[in-house]
């Protein structure tokens, strides 16, 4: 590969024609974002499963990086609540910690340097600078020194022009534009940022985190029923992204074109897929129930445990008479304690605080591992592991 050589050309919108498959995929994506969000799945199971695309999304956007932790290490960690951890699992536990702060401010708050790094300083918190680890020496200030990215042939601009770049990065991403611009300014965000490079480390995970933003903040609801998992379009193939980040370094519409193309079908693909999700008759009958004789089969649950579980599935809300008939003969007294022993296991929780009715809970149980295979299986997940 030839030296790296800094090029400057100017941020700009690309227009597509009206005939184009990019044209094609903002108004398909356009479709997505504005559309009701109707399920027959319970919220309190569909947010679980949110939950788990953060952690599988959180292990891919690390994995992009070189953390070679596996699913199963960073689940281990969840179930068993270890409060002293490897940095490689503190590097992923930082990147959910900062998707959670993402949701619950973005729409509050502009996305400014203050806000970029704030991002940042989550992402790289406890963690040693390098070459020691993925820190970084000045967590949420930008680089003083200039950088090389490995493999690449585009240079970053000199430390000292850091700041103007990002400061016209932050005015093109908030200018007020037609919200069809929506799409095509955060995947050019995107690109941008990697082209500038503005911190000394933890740019890529930084830039994941900084897409998932400007998503939510145009319009992709995360709060009410969305899942949104742009780091499954970077992480599924690093070589197509990396390849389609230097077609965008050579600063030509073609180049970019192709780049925004990439990004948006790779997140039209998602979200129609994980939208099947909403489905309780798909879910149920591919993820939840195989899912229960799967953590059956590893003995993770007793018999009588599935067959409450798989009464839980089958009517998605609870309550003790629902399941009195398992235990023919048994006093009431029986029953309540067999629930009580699946929520101390965590695979039932309350449907509301103070009721006596209960939904299926997994995101923090030996049932993680089940759904997680059965998600892997059925194509959902961006990364696999054998669980």
């Amino acid at each position: 590969m030839s030296e790296a050589v800094f090029k400057h050309y100017h941020l700009k919108l690309v227009e597509p024609t009206f005939d184009s498959a990019l044209t094609d995929l903002i108004i398909e994506l356009d479709y997505l974002r504005k559309k009701q969000l109707v399920g027959s799945t319970h919220p309190g199971v569909f947010f679980q499963l949110k939950h788990i695309f953060h952690t599988v999304e959180s292990i891919g956007s690390a994995r992009i990086e070189g953390n070679n932790t596996t699913i199963t290490e960073y689940i281990e960690t969840k179930i068993s609540d270890i409060k002293v951890v490897a940095p490689s699992i503190r590097e992923i536990q930082n990147i959910e910690k900062a998707m959670a702060f993402i949701e619950t401010n973005v729409n509050d708050y502009p996305i400014n340097r203050a806000f970029l790094s704030e991002i940042h300083k989550q992402i790289v918190d406890g963690l040693d600078a390098p070459p020691n680890g993925e820190g970084d020496a000045t967590p949420g200030d930008y680089r003083k020194v200039n950088l090389q990215i490995n493999k690449s042939s585009h240079k970053p601009p000199e430390w000292l022009a850091v700041e103007d770049y990002m400061d016209e990065l932050f005015e093109f991403v908030n200018k007020v534009d037609s919200p069809k611009y929506d799409l095509l300014k955060t995947a050019i965000a995107h690109h941008r940022f990697v082209w500038v490079h503005p911190f000394g480390n933890g740019n890529g995970r930084t830039v994941r985190l900084f897409t998932y933003a400007m998503l939510v903040k145009a319009g992709f609801n995360v709060n009410v029923g969305r899942i949104i998992n742009p780091t499954a379009v970077f992480c599924s193939n690093r070589n197509d992204y990396y390849a389609f980040l230097s077609e965008a370094d050579k600063g030509s519409d073609e180049g970019l074109t192709a780049w925004i193309e990439y990004v948006l079908k790779g997140l039209k693909d998602e979200i129609v897929k994980i939208d099947k999700l909403l489905d309780y008759d798909f879910l149920s009958k591919e993820i939840l129930f195989p899912s229960i004789n799967h953590s059956l089969e590893r003995k993770f649950i007793t018999d009588v445990e599935a067959k409450i579980l798989k009464r839980v599935i089958e009517k998605q809300v609870i309550s003790a008479s629902d399941i009195k008939d398992i235990f023919p003969g048994k006093a009431n007294a029986e029953v309540s304690r067999q629930i009580k022993k699946l929520i101390d296991r965590k695979m039932l929780i309350p449907e509301k605080d103070g009721t006596r009715k209960y939904v299926l809970r997994f995101d923090n149980s030996y049932l993680i591992r089940s759904i997680i295979k059965l998600l892997g299986d059925k194509g959902f997940l961006p990364v696999r592991d054998d669980i």
